[in-house]
């Protein structure tokens, strides 16, 4: 079978209401359910689900295509990649992967989509669409928990959880090419270093500028030079009165979740603990606030005018909408159990 090659929008963004609404029709919000068997499908203008895609259990990492004609999950029940055409929100085929796959990304031109293994391999899977298969299983020093692509596609970012290691793929060739280690340094009596979300700025050229990562039991983003190579400062996250603070449903990451705007503007940040989000301008990093949302907030995304963020509450089974211009949360819409993975794209 011919698949339409994957057109995934940018998952990061803050602007207007005027141009979603002018969108109304594509644009949607793709919420995976991580420990349900079904996949939401939200309609950023009125904040409701209208479409809820059946059977795929333990969903985790979500893309779409270039032209928004298919959506790609990855199963970690089945150890797969499903494939499900937006015109019948159905899986239409299932991908045998090297072992249990957690996150995934998509090639810029819509061939390709790079799958972190997190388990039965220490590697990348690399699996063509057209051919239906995993081509190349690309080494790594440890499994991997997700993969990011550079907004210039040039690049996958595979992060590690236990080998505590960020490594760069170059796409042209599918091969790793330099790889930086950050520290184990306790915290608590916990060890740091692994890998966790990450978000990719740009130069103006749409190179990589720097990363950000969050990393285990930090509560704040590491900024990385992407030339480089190297961490160049770190963003604490504010520490509330402990009173206020959850440390239920940690997993060794306070932080999981980030993005940044598809205008370039800003930088947003979950915060379990705290419940909240956090925001920084870009380029210089300034703090511009937070904003309270549900419990156990785990992952990110925005409308493609930047005005609207989308936070997946896995504590509370609900998604938070938060006006990023008035800095206030102005819905909560219930979806499927443990909500996690998210992406912003726009249907044909």
């Amino acid at each position: 079978m011919r698949r339409r090659l994957p057109v995934l929008l940018a998952s990061t963004a803050i602007a207007c209401a005027t141009s979603v609404a002018a969108l109304s029709a594509q644009v949607r919000i793709v919420q995976t359910n991580s420990a349900g068997d079904n996949v939401h499908i939200i309609d950023p203008v009125t904040n409701q689900v209208v479409q809820v895609i059946d059977g795929i259990p333990k969903a985790h990492g979500v893309a779409a295509a270039p032209d928004g004609g298919t959506l790609y999950f990855s199963n970690e029940i089945h150890r797969t990649l499903e494939i499900v055409p937006t015109d019948v929100m159905k899986v239409a085929e299932r991908i045998p992967l090297s072992g249990r796959p957690h996150n995934i990304a998509i090639s810029n031109d819509g061939r390709k989509v790079y799958v972190a293994i997190i388990q039965d391999c220490s590697c990348v899977d690399v699996v063509d669409l057209e051919k239906g298969e995993v081509v190349k299983s690309i080494p790594t020093l440890g499994t991997v928990h997700n993969v990011f692509m550079s907004p210039d596609g040039r690049h996958v970012a595979a992060g590690m959880i236990g080998a505590r290691t960020l490594t760069i793929i170059d796409t042209s060739i599918d091969e790793a090419i330099w790889s930086l280690h950050f520290s184990g340094r306790a915290t608590g009596g916990y060890a740091d270093g692994g890998v966790r979300p990450m978000a990719f700025e740009a130069h103006p050229d749409g190179s990589t500028k720097r990363l950000f990562v969050q990393i285990s039991n930090y509560h704040g983003v590491y900024v990385v030079d992407f030339e480089e190579r190297k961490v160049l400062q770190k963003l604490d996250m504010p520490i509330l009165p402990i009173s206020r603070v959850t440390n239920d449903a940690l997993q060794g990451s306070p932080g999981h979740g980030l993005t940044v705007s598809p205008d370039g503007g800003q930088l947003w940040s979950t915060s379990k603990p705290n419940g909240h989000v956090y925001a920084w301008s870009l380029p210089d990093l300034e703090y511009l606030g937070g904003v309270e949302v549900g419990h156990i907030p785990d992952w990110l995304t925005m409308t493609p005018d930047s005005r609207y963020l989308y936070v997946a509450n896995a504590g509370s089974n609900d998604v938070s909408v938060v006006d990023t211009r008035e800095m206030k949360e102005i819905a909560r819409i219930p979806v499927g159990q443990t909500p996690k993975r998210n992406k912003t794209v726009v249907f044909p």
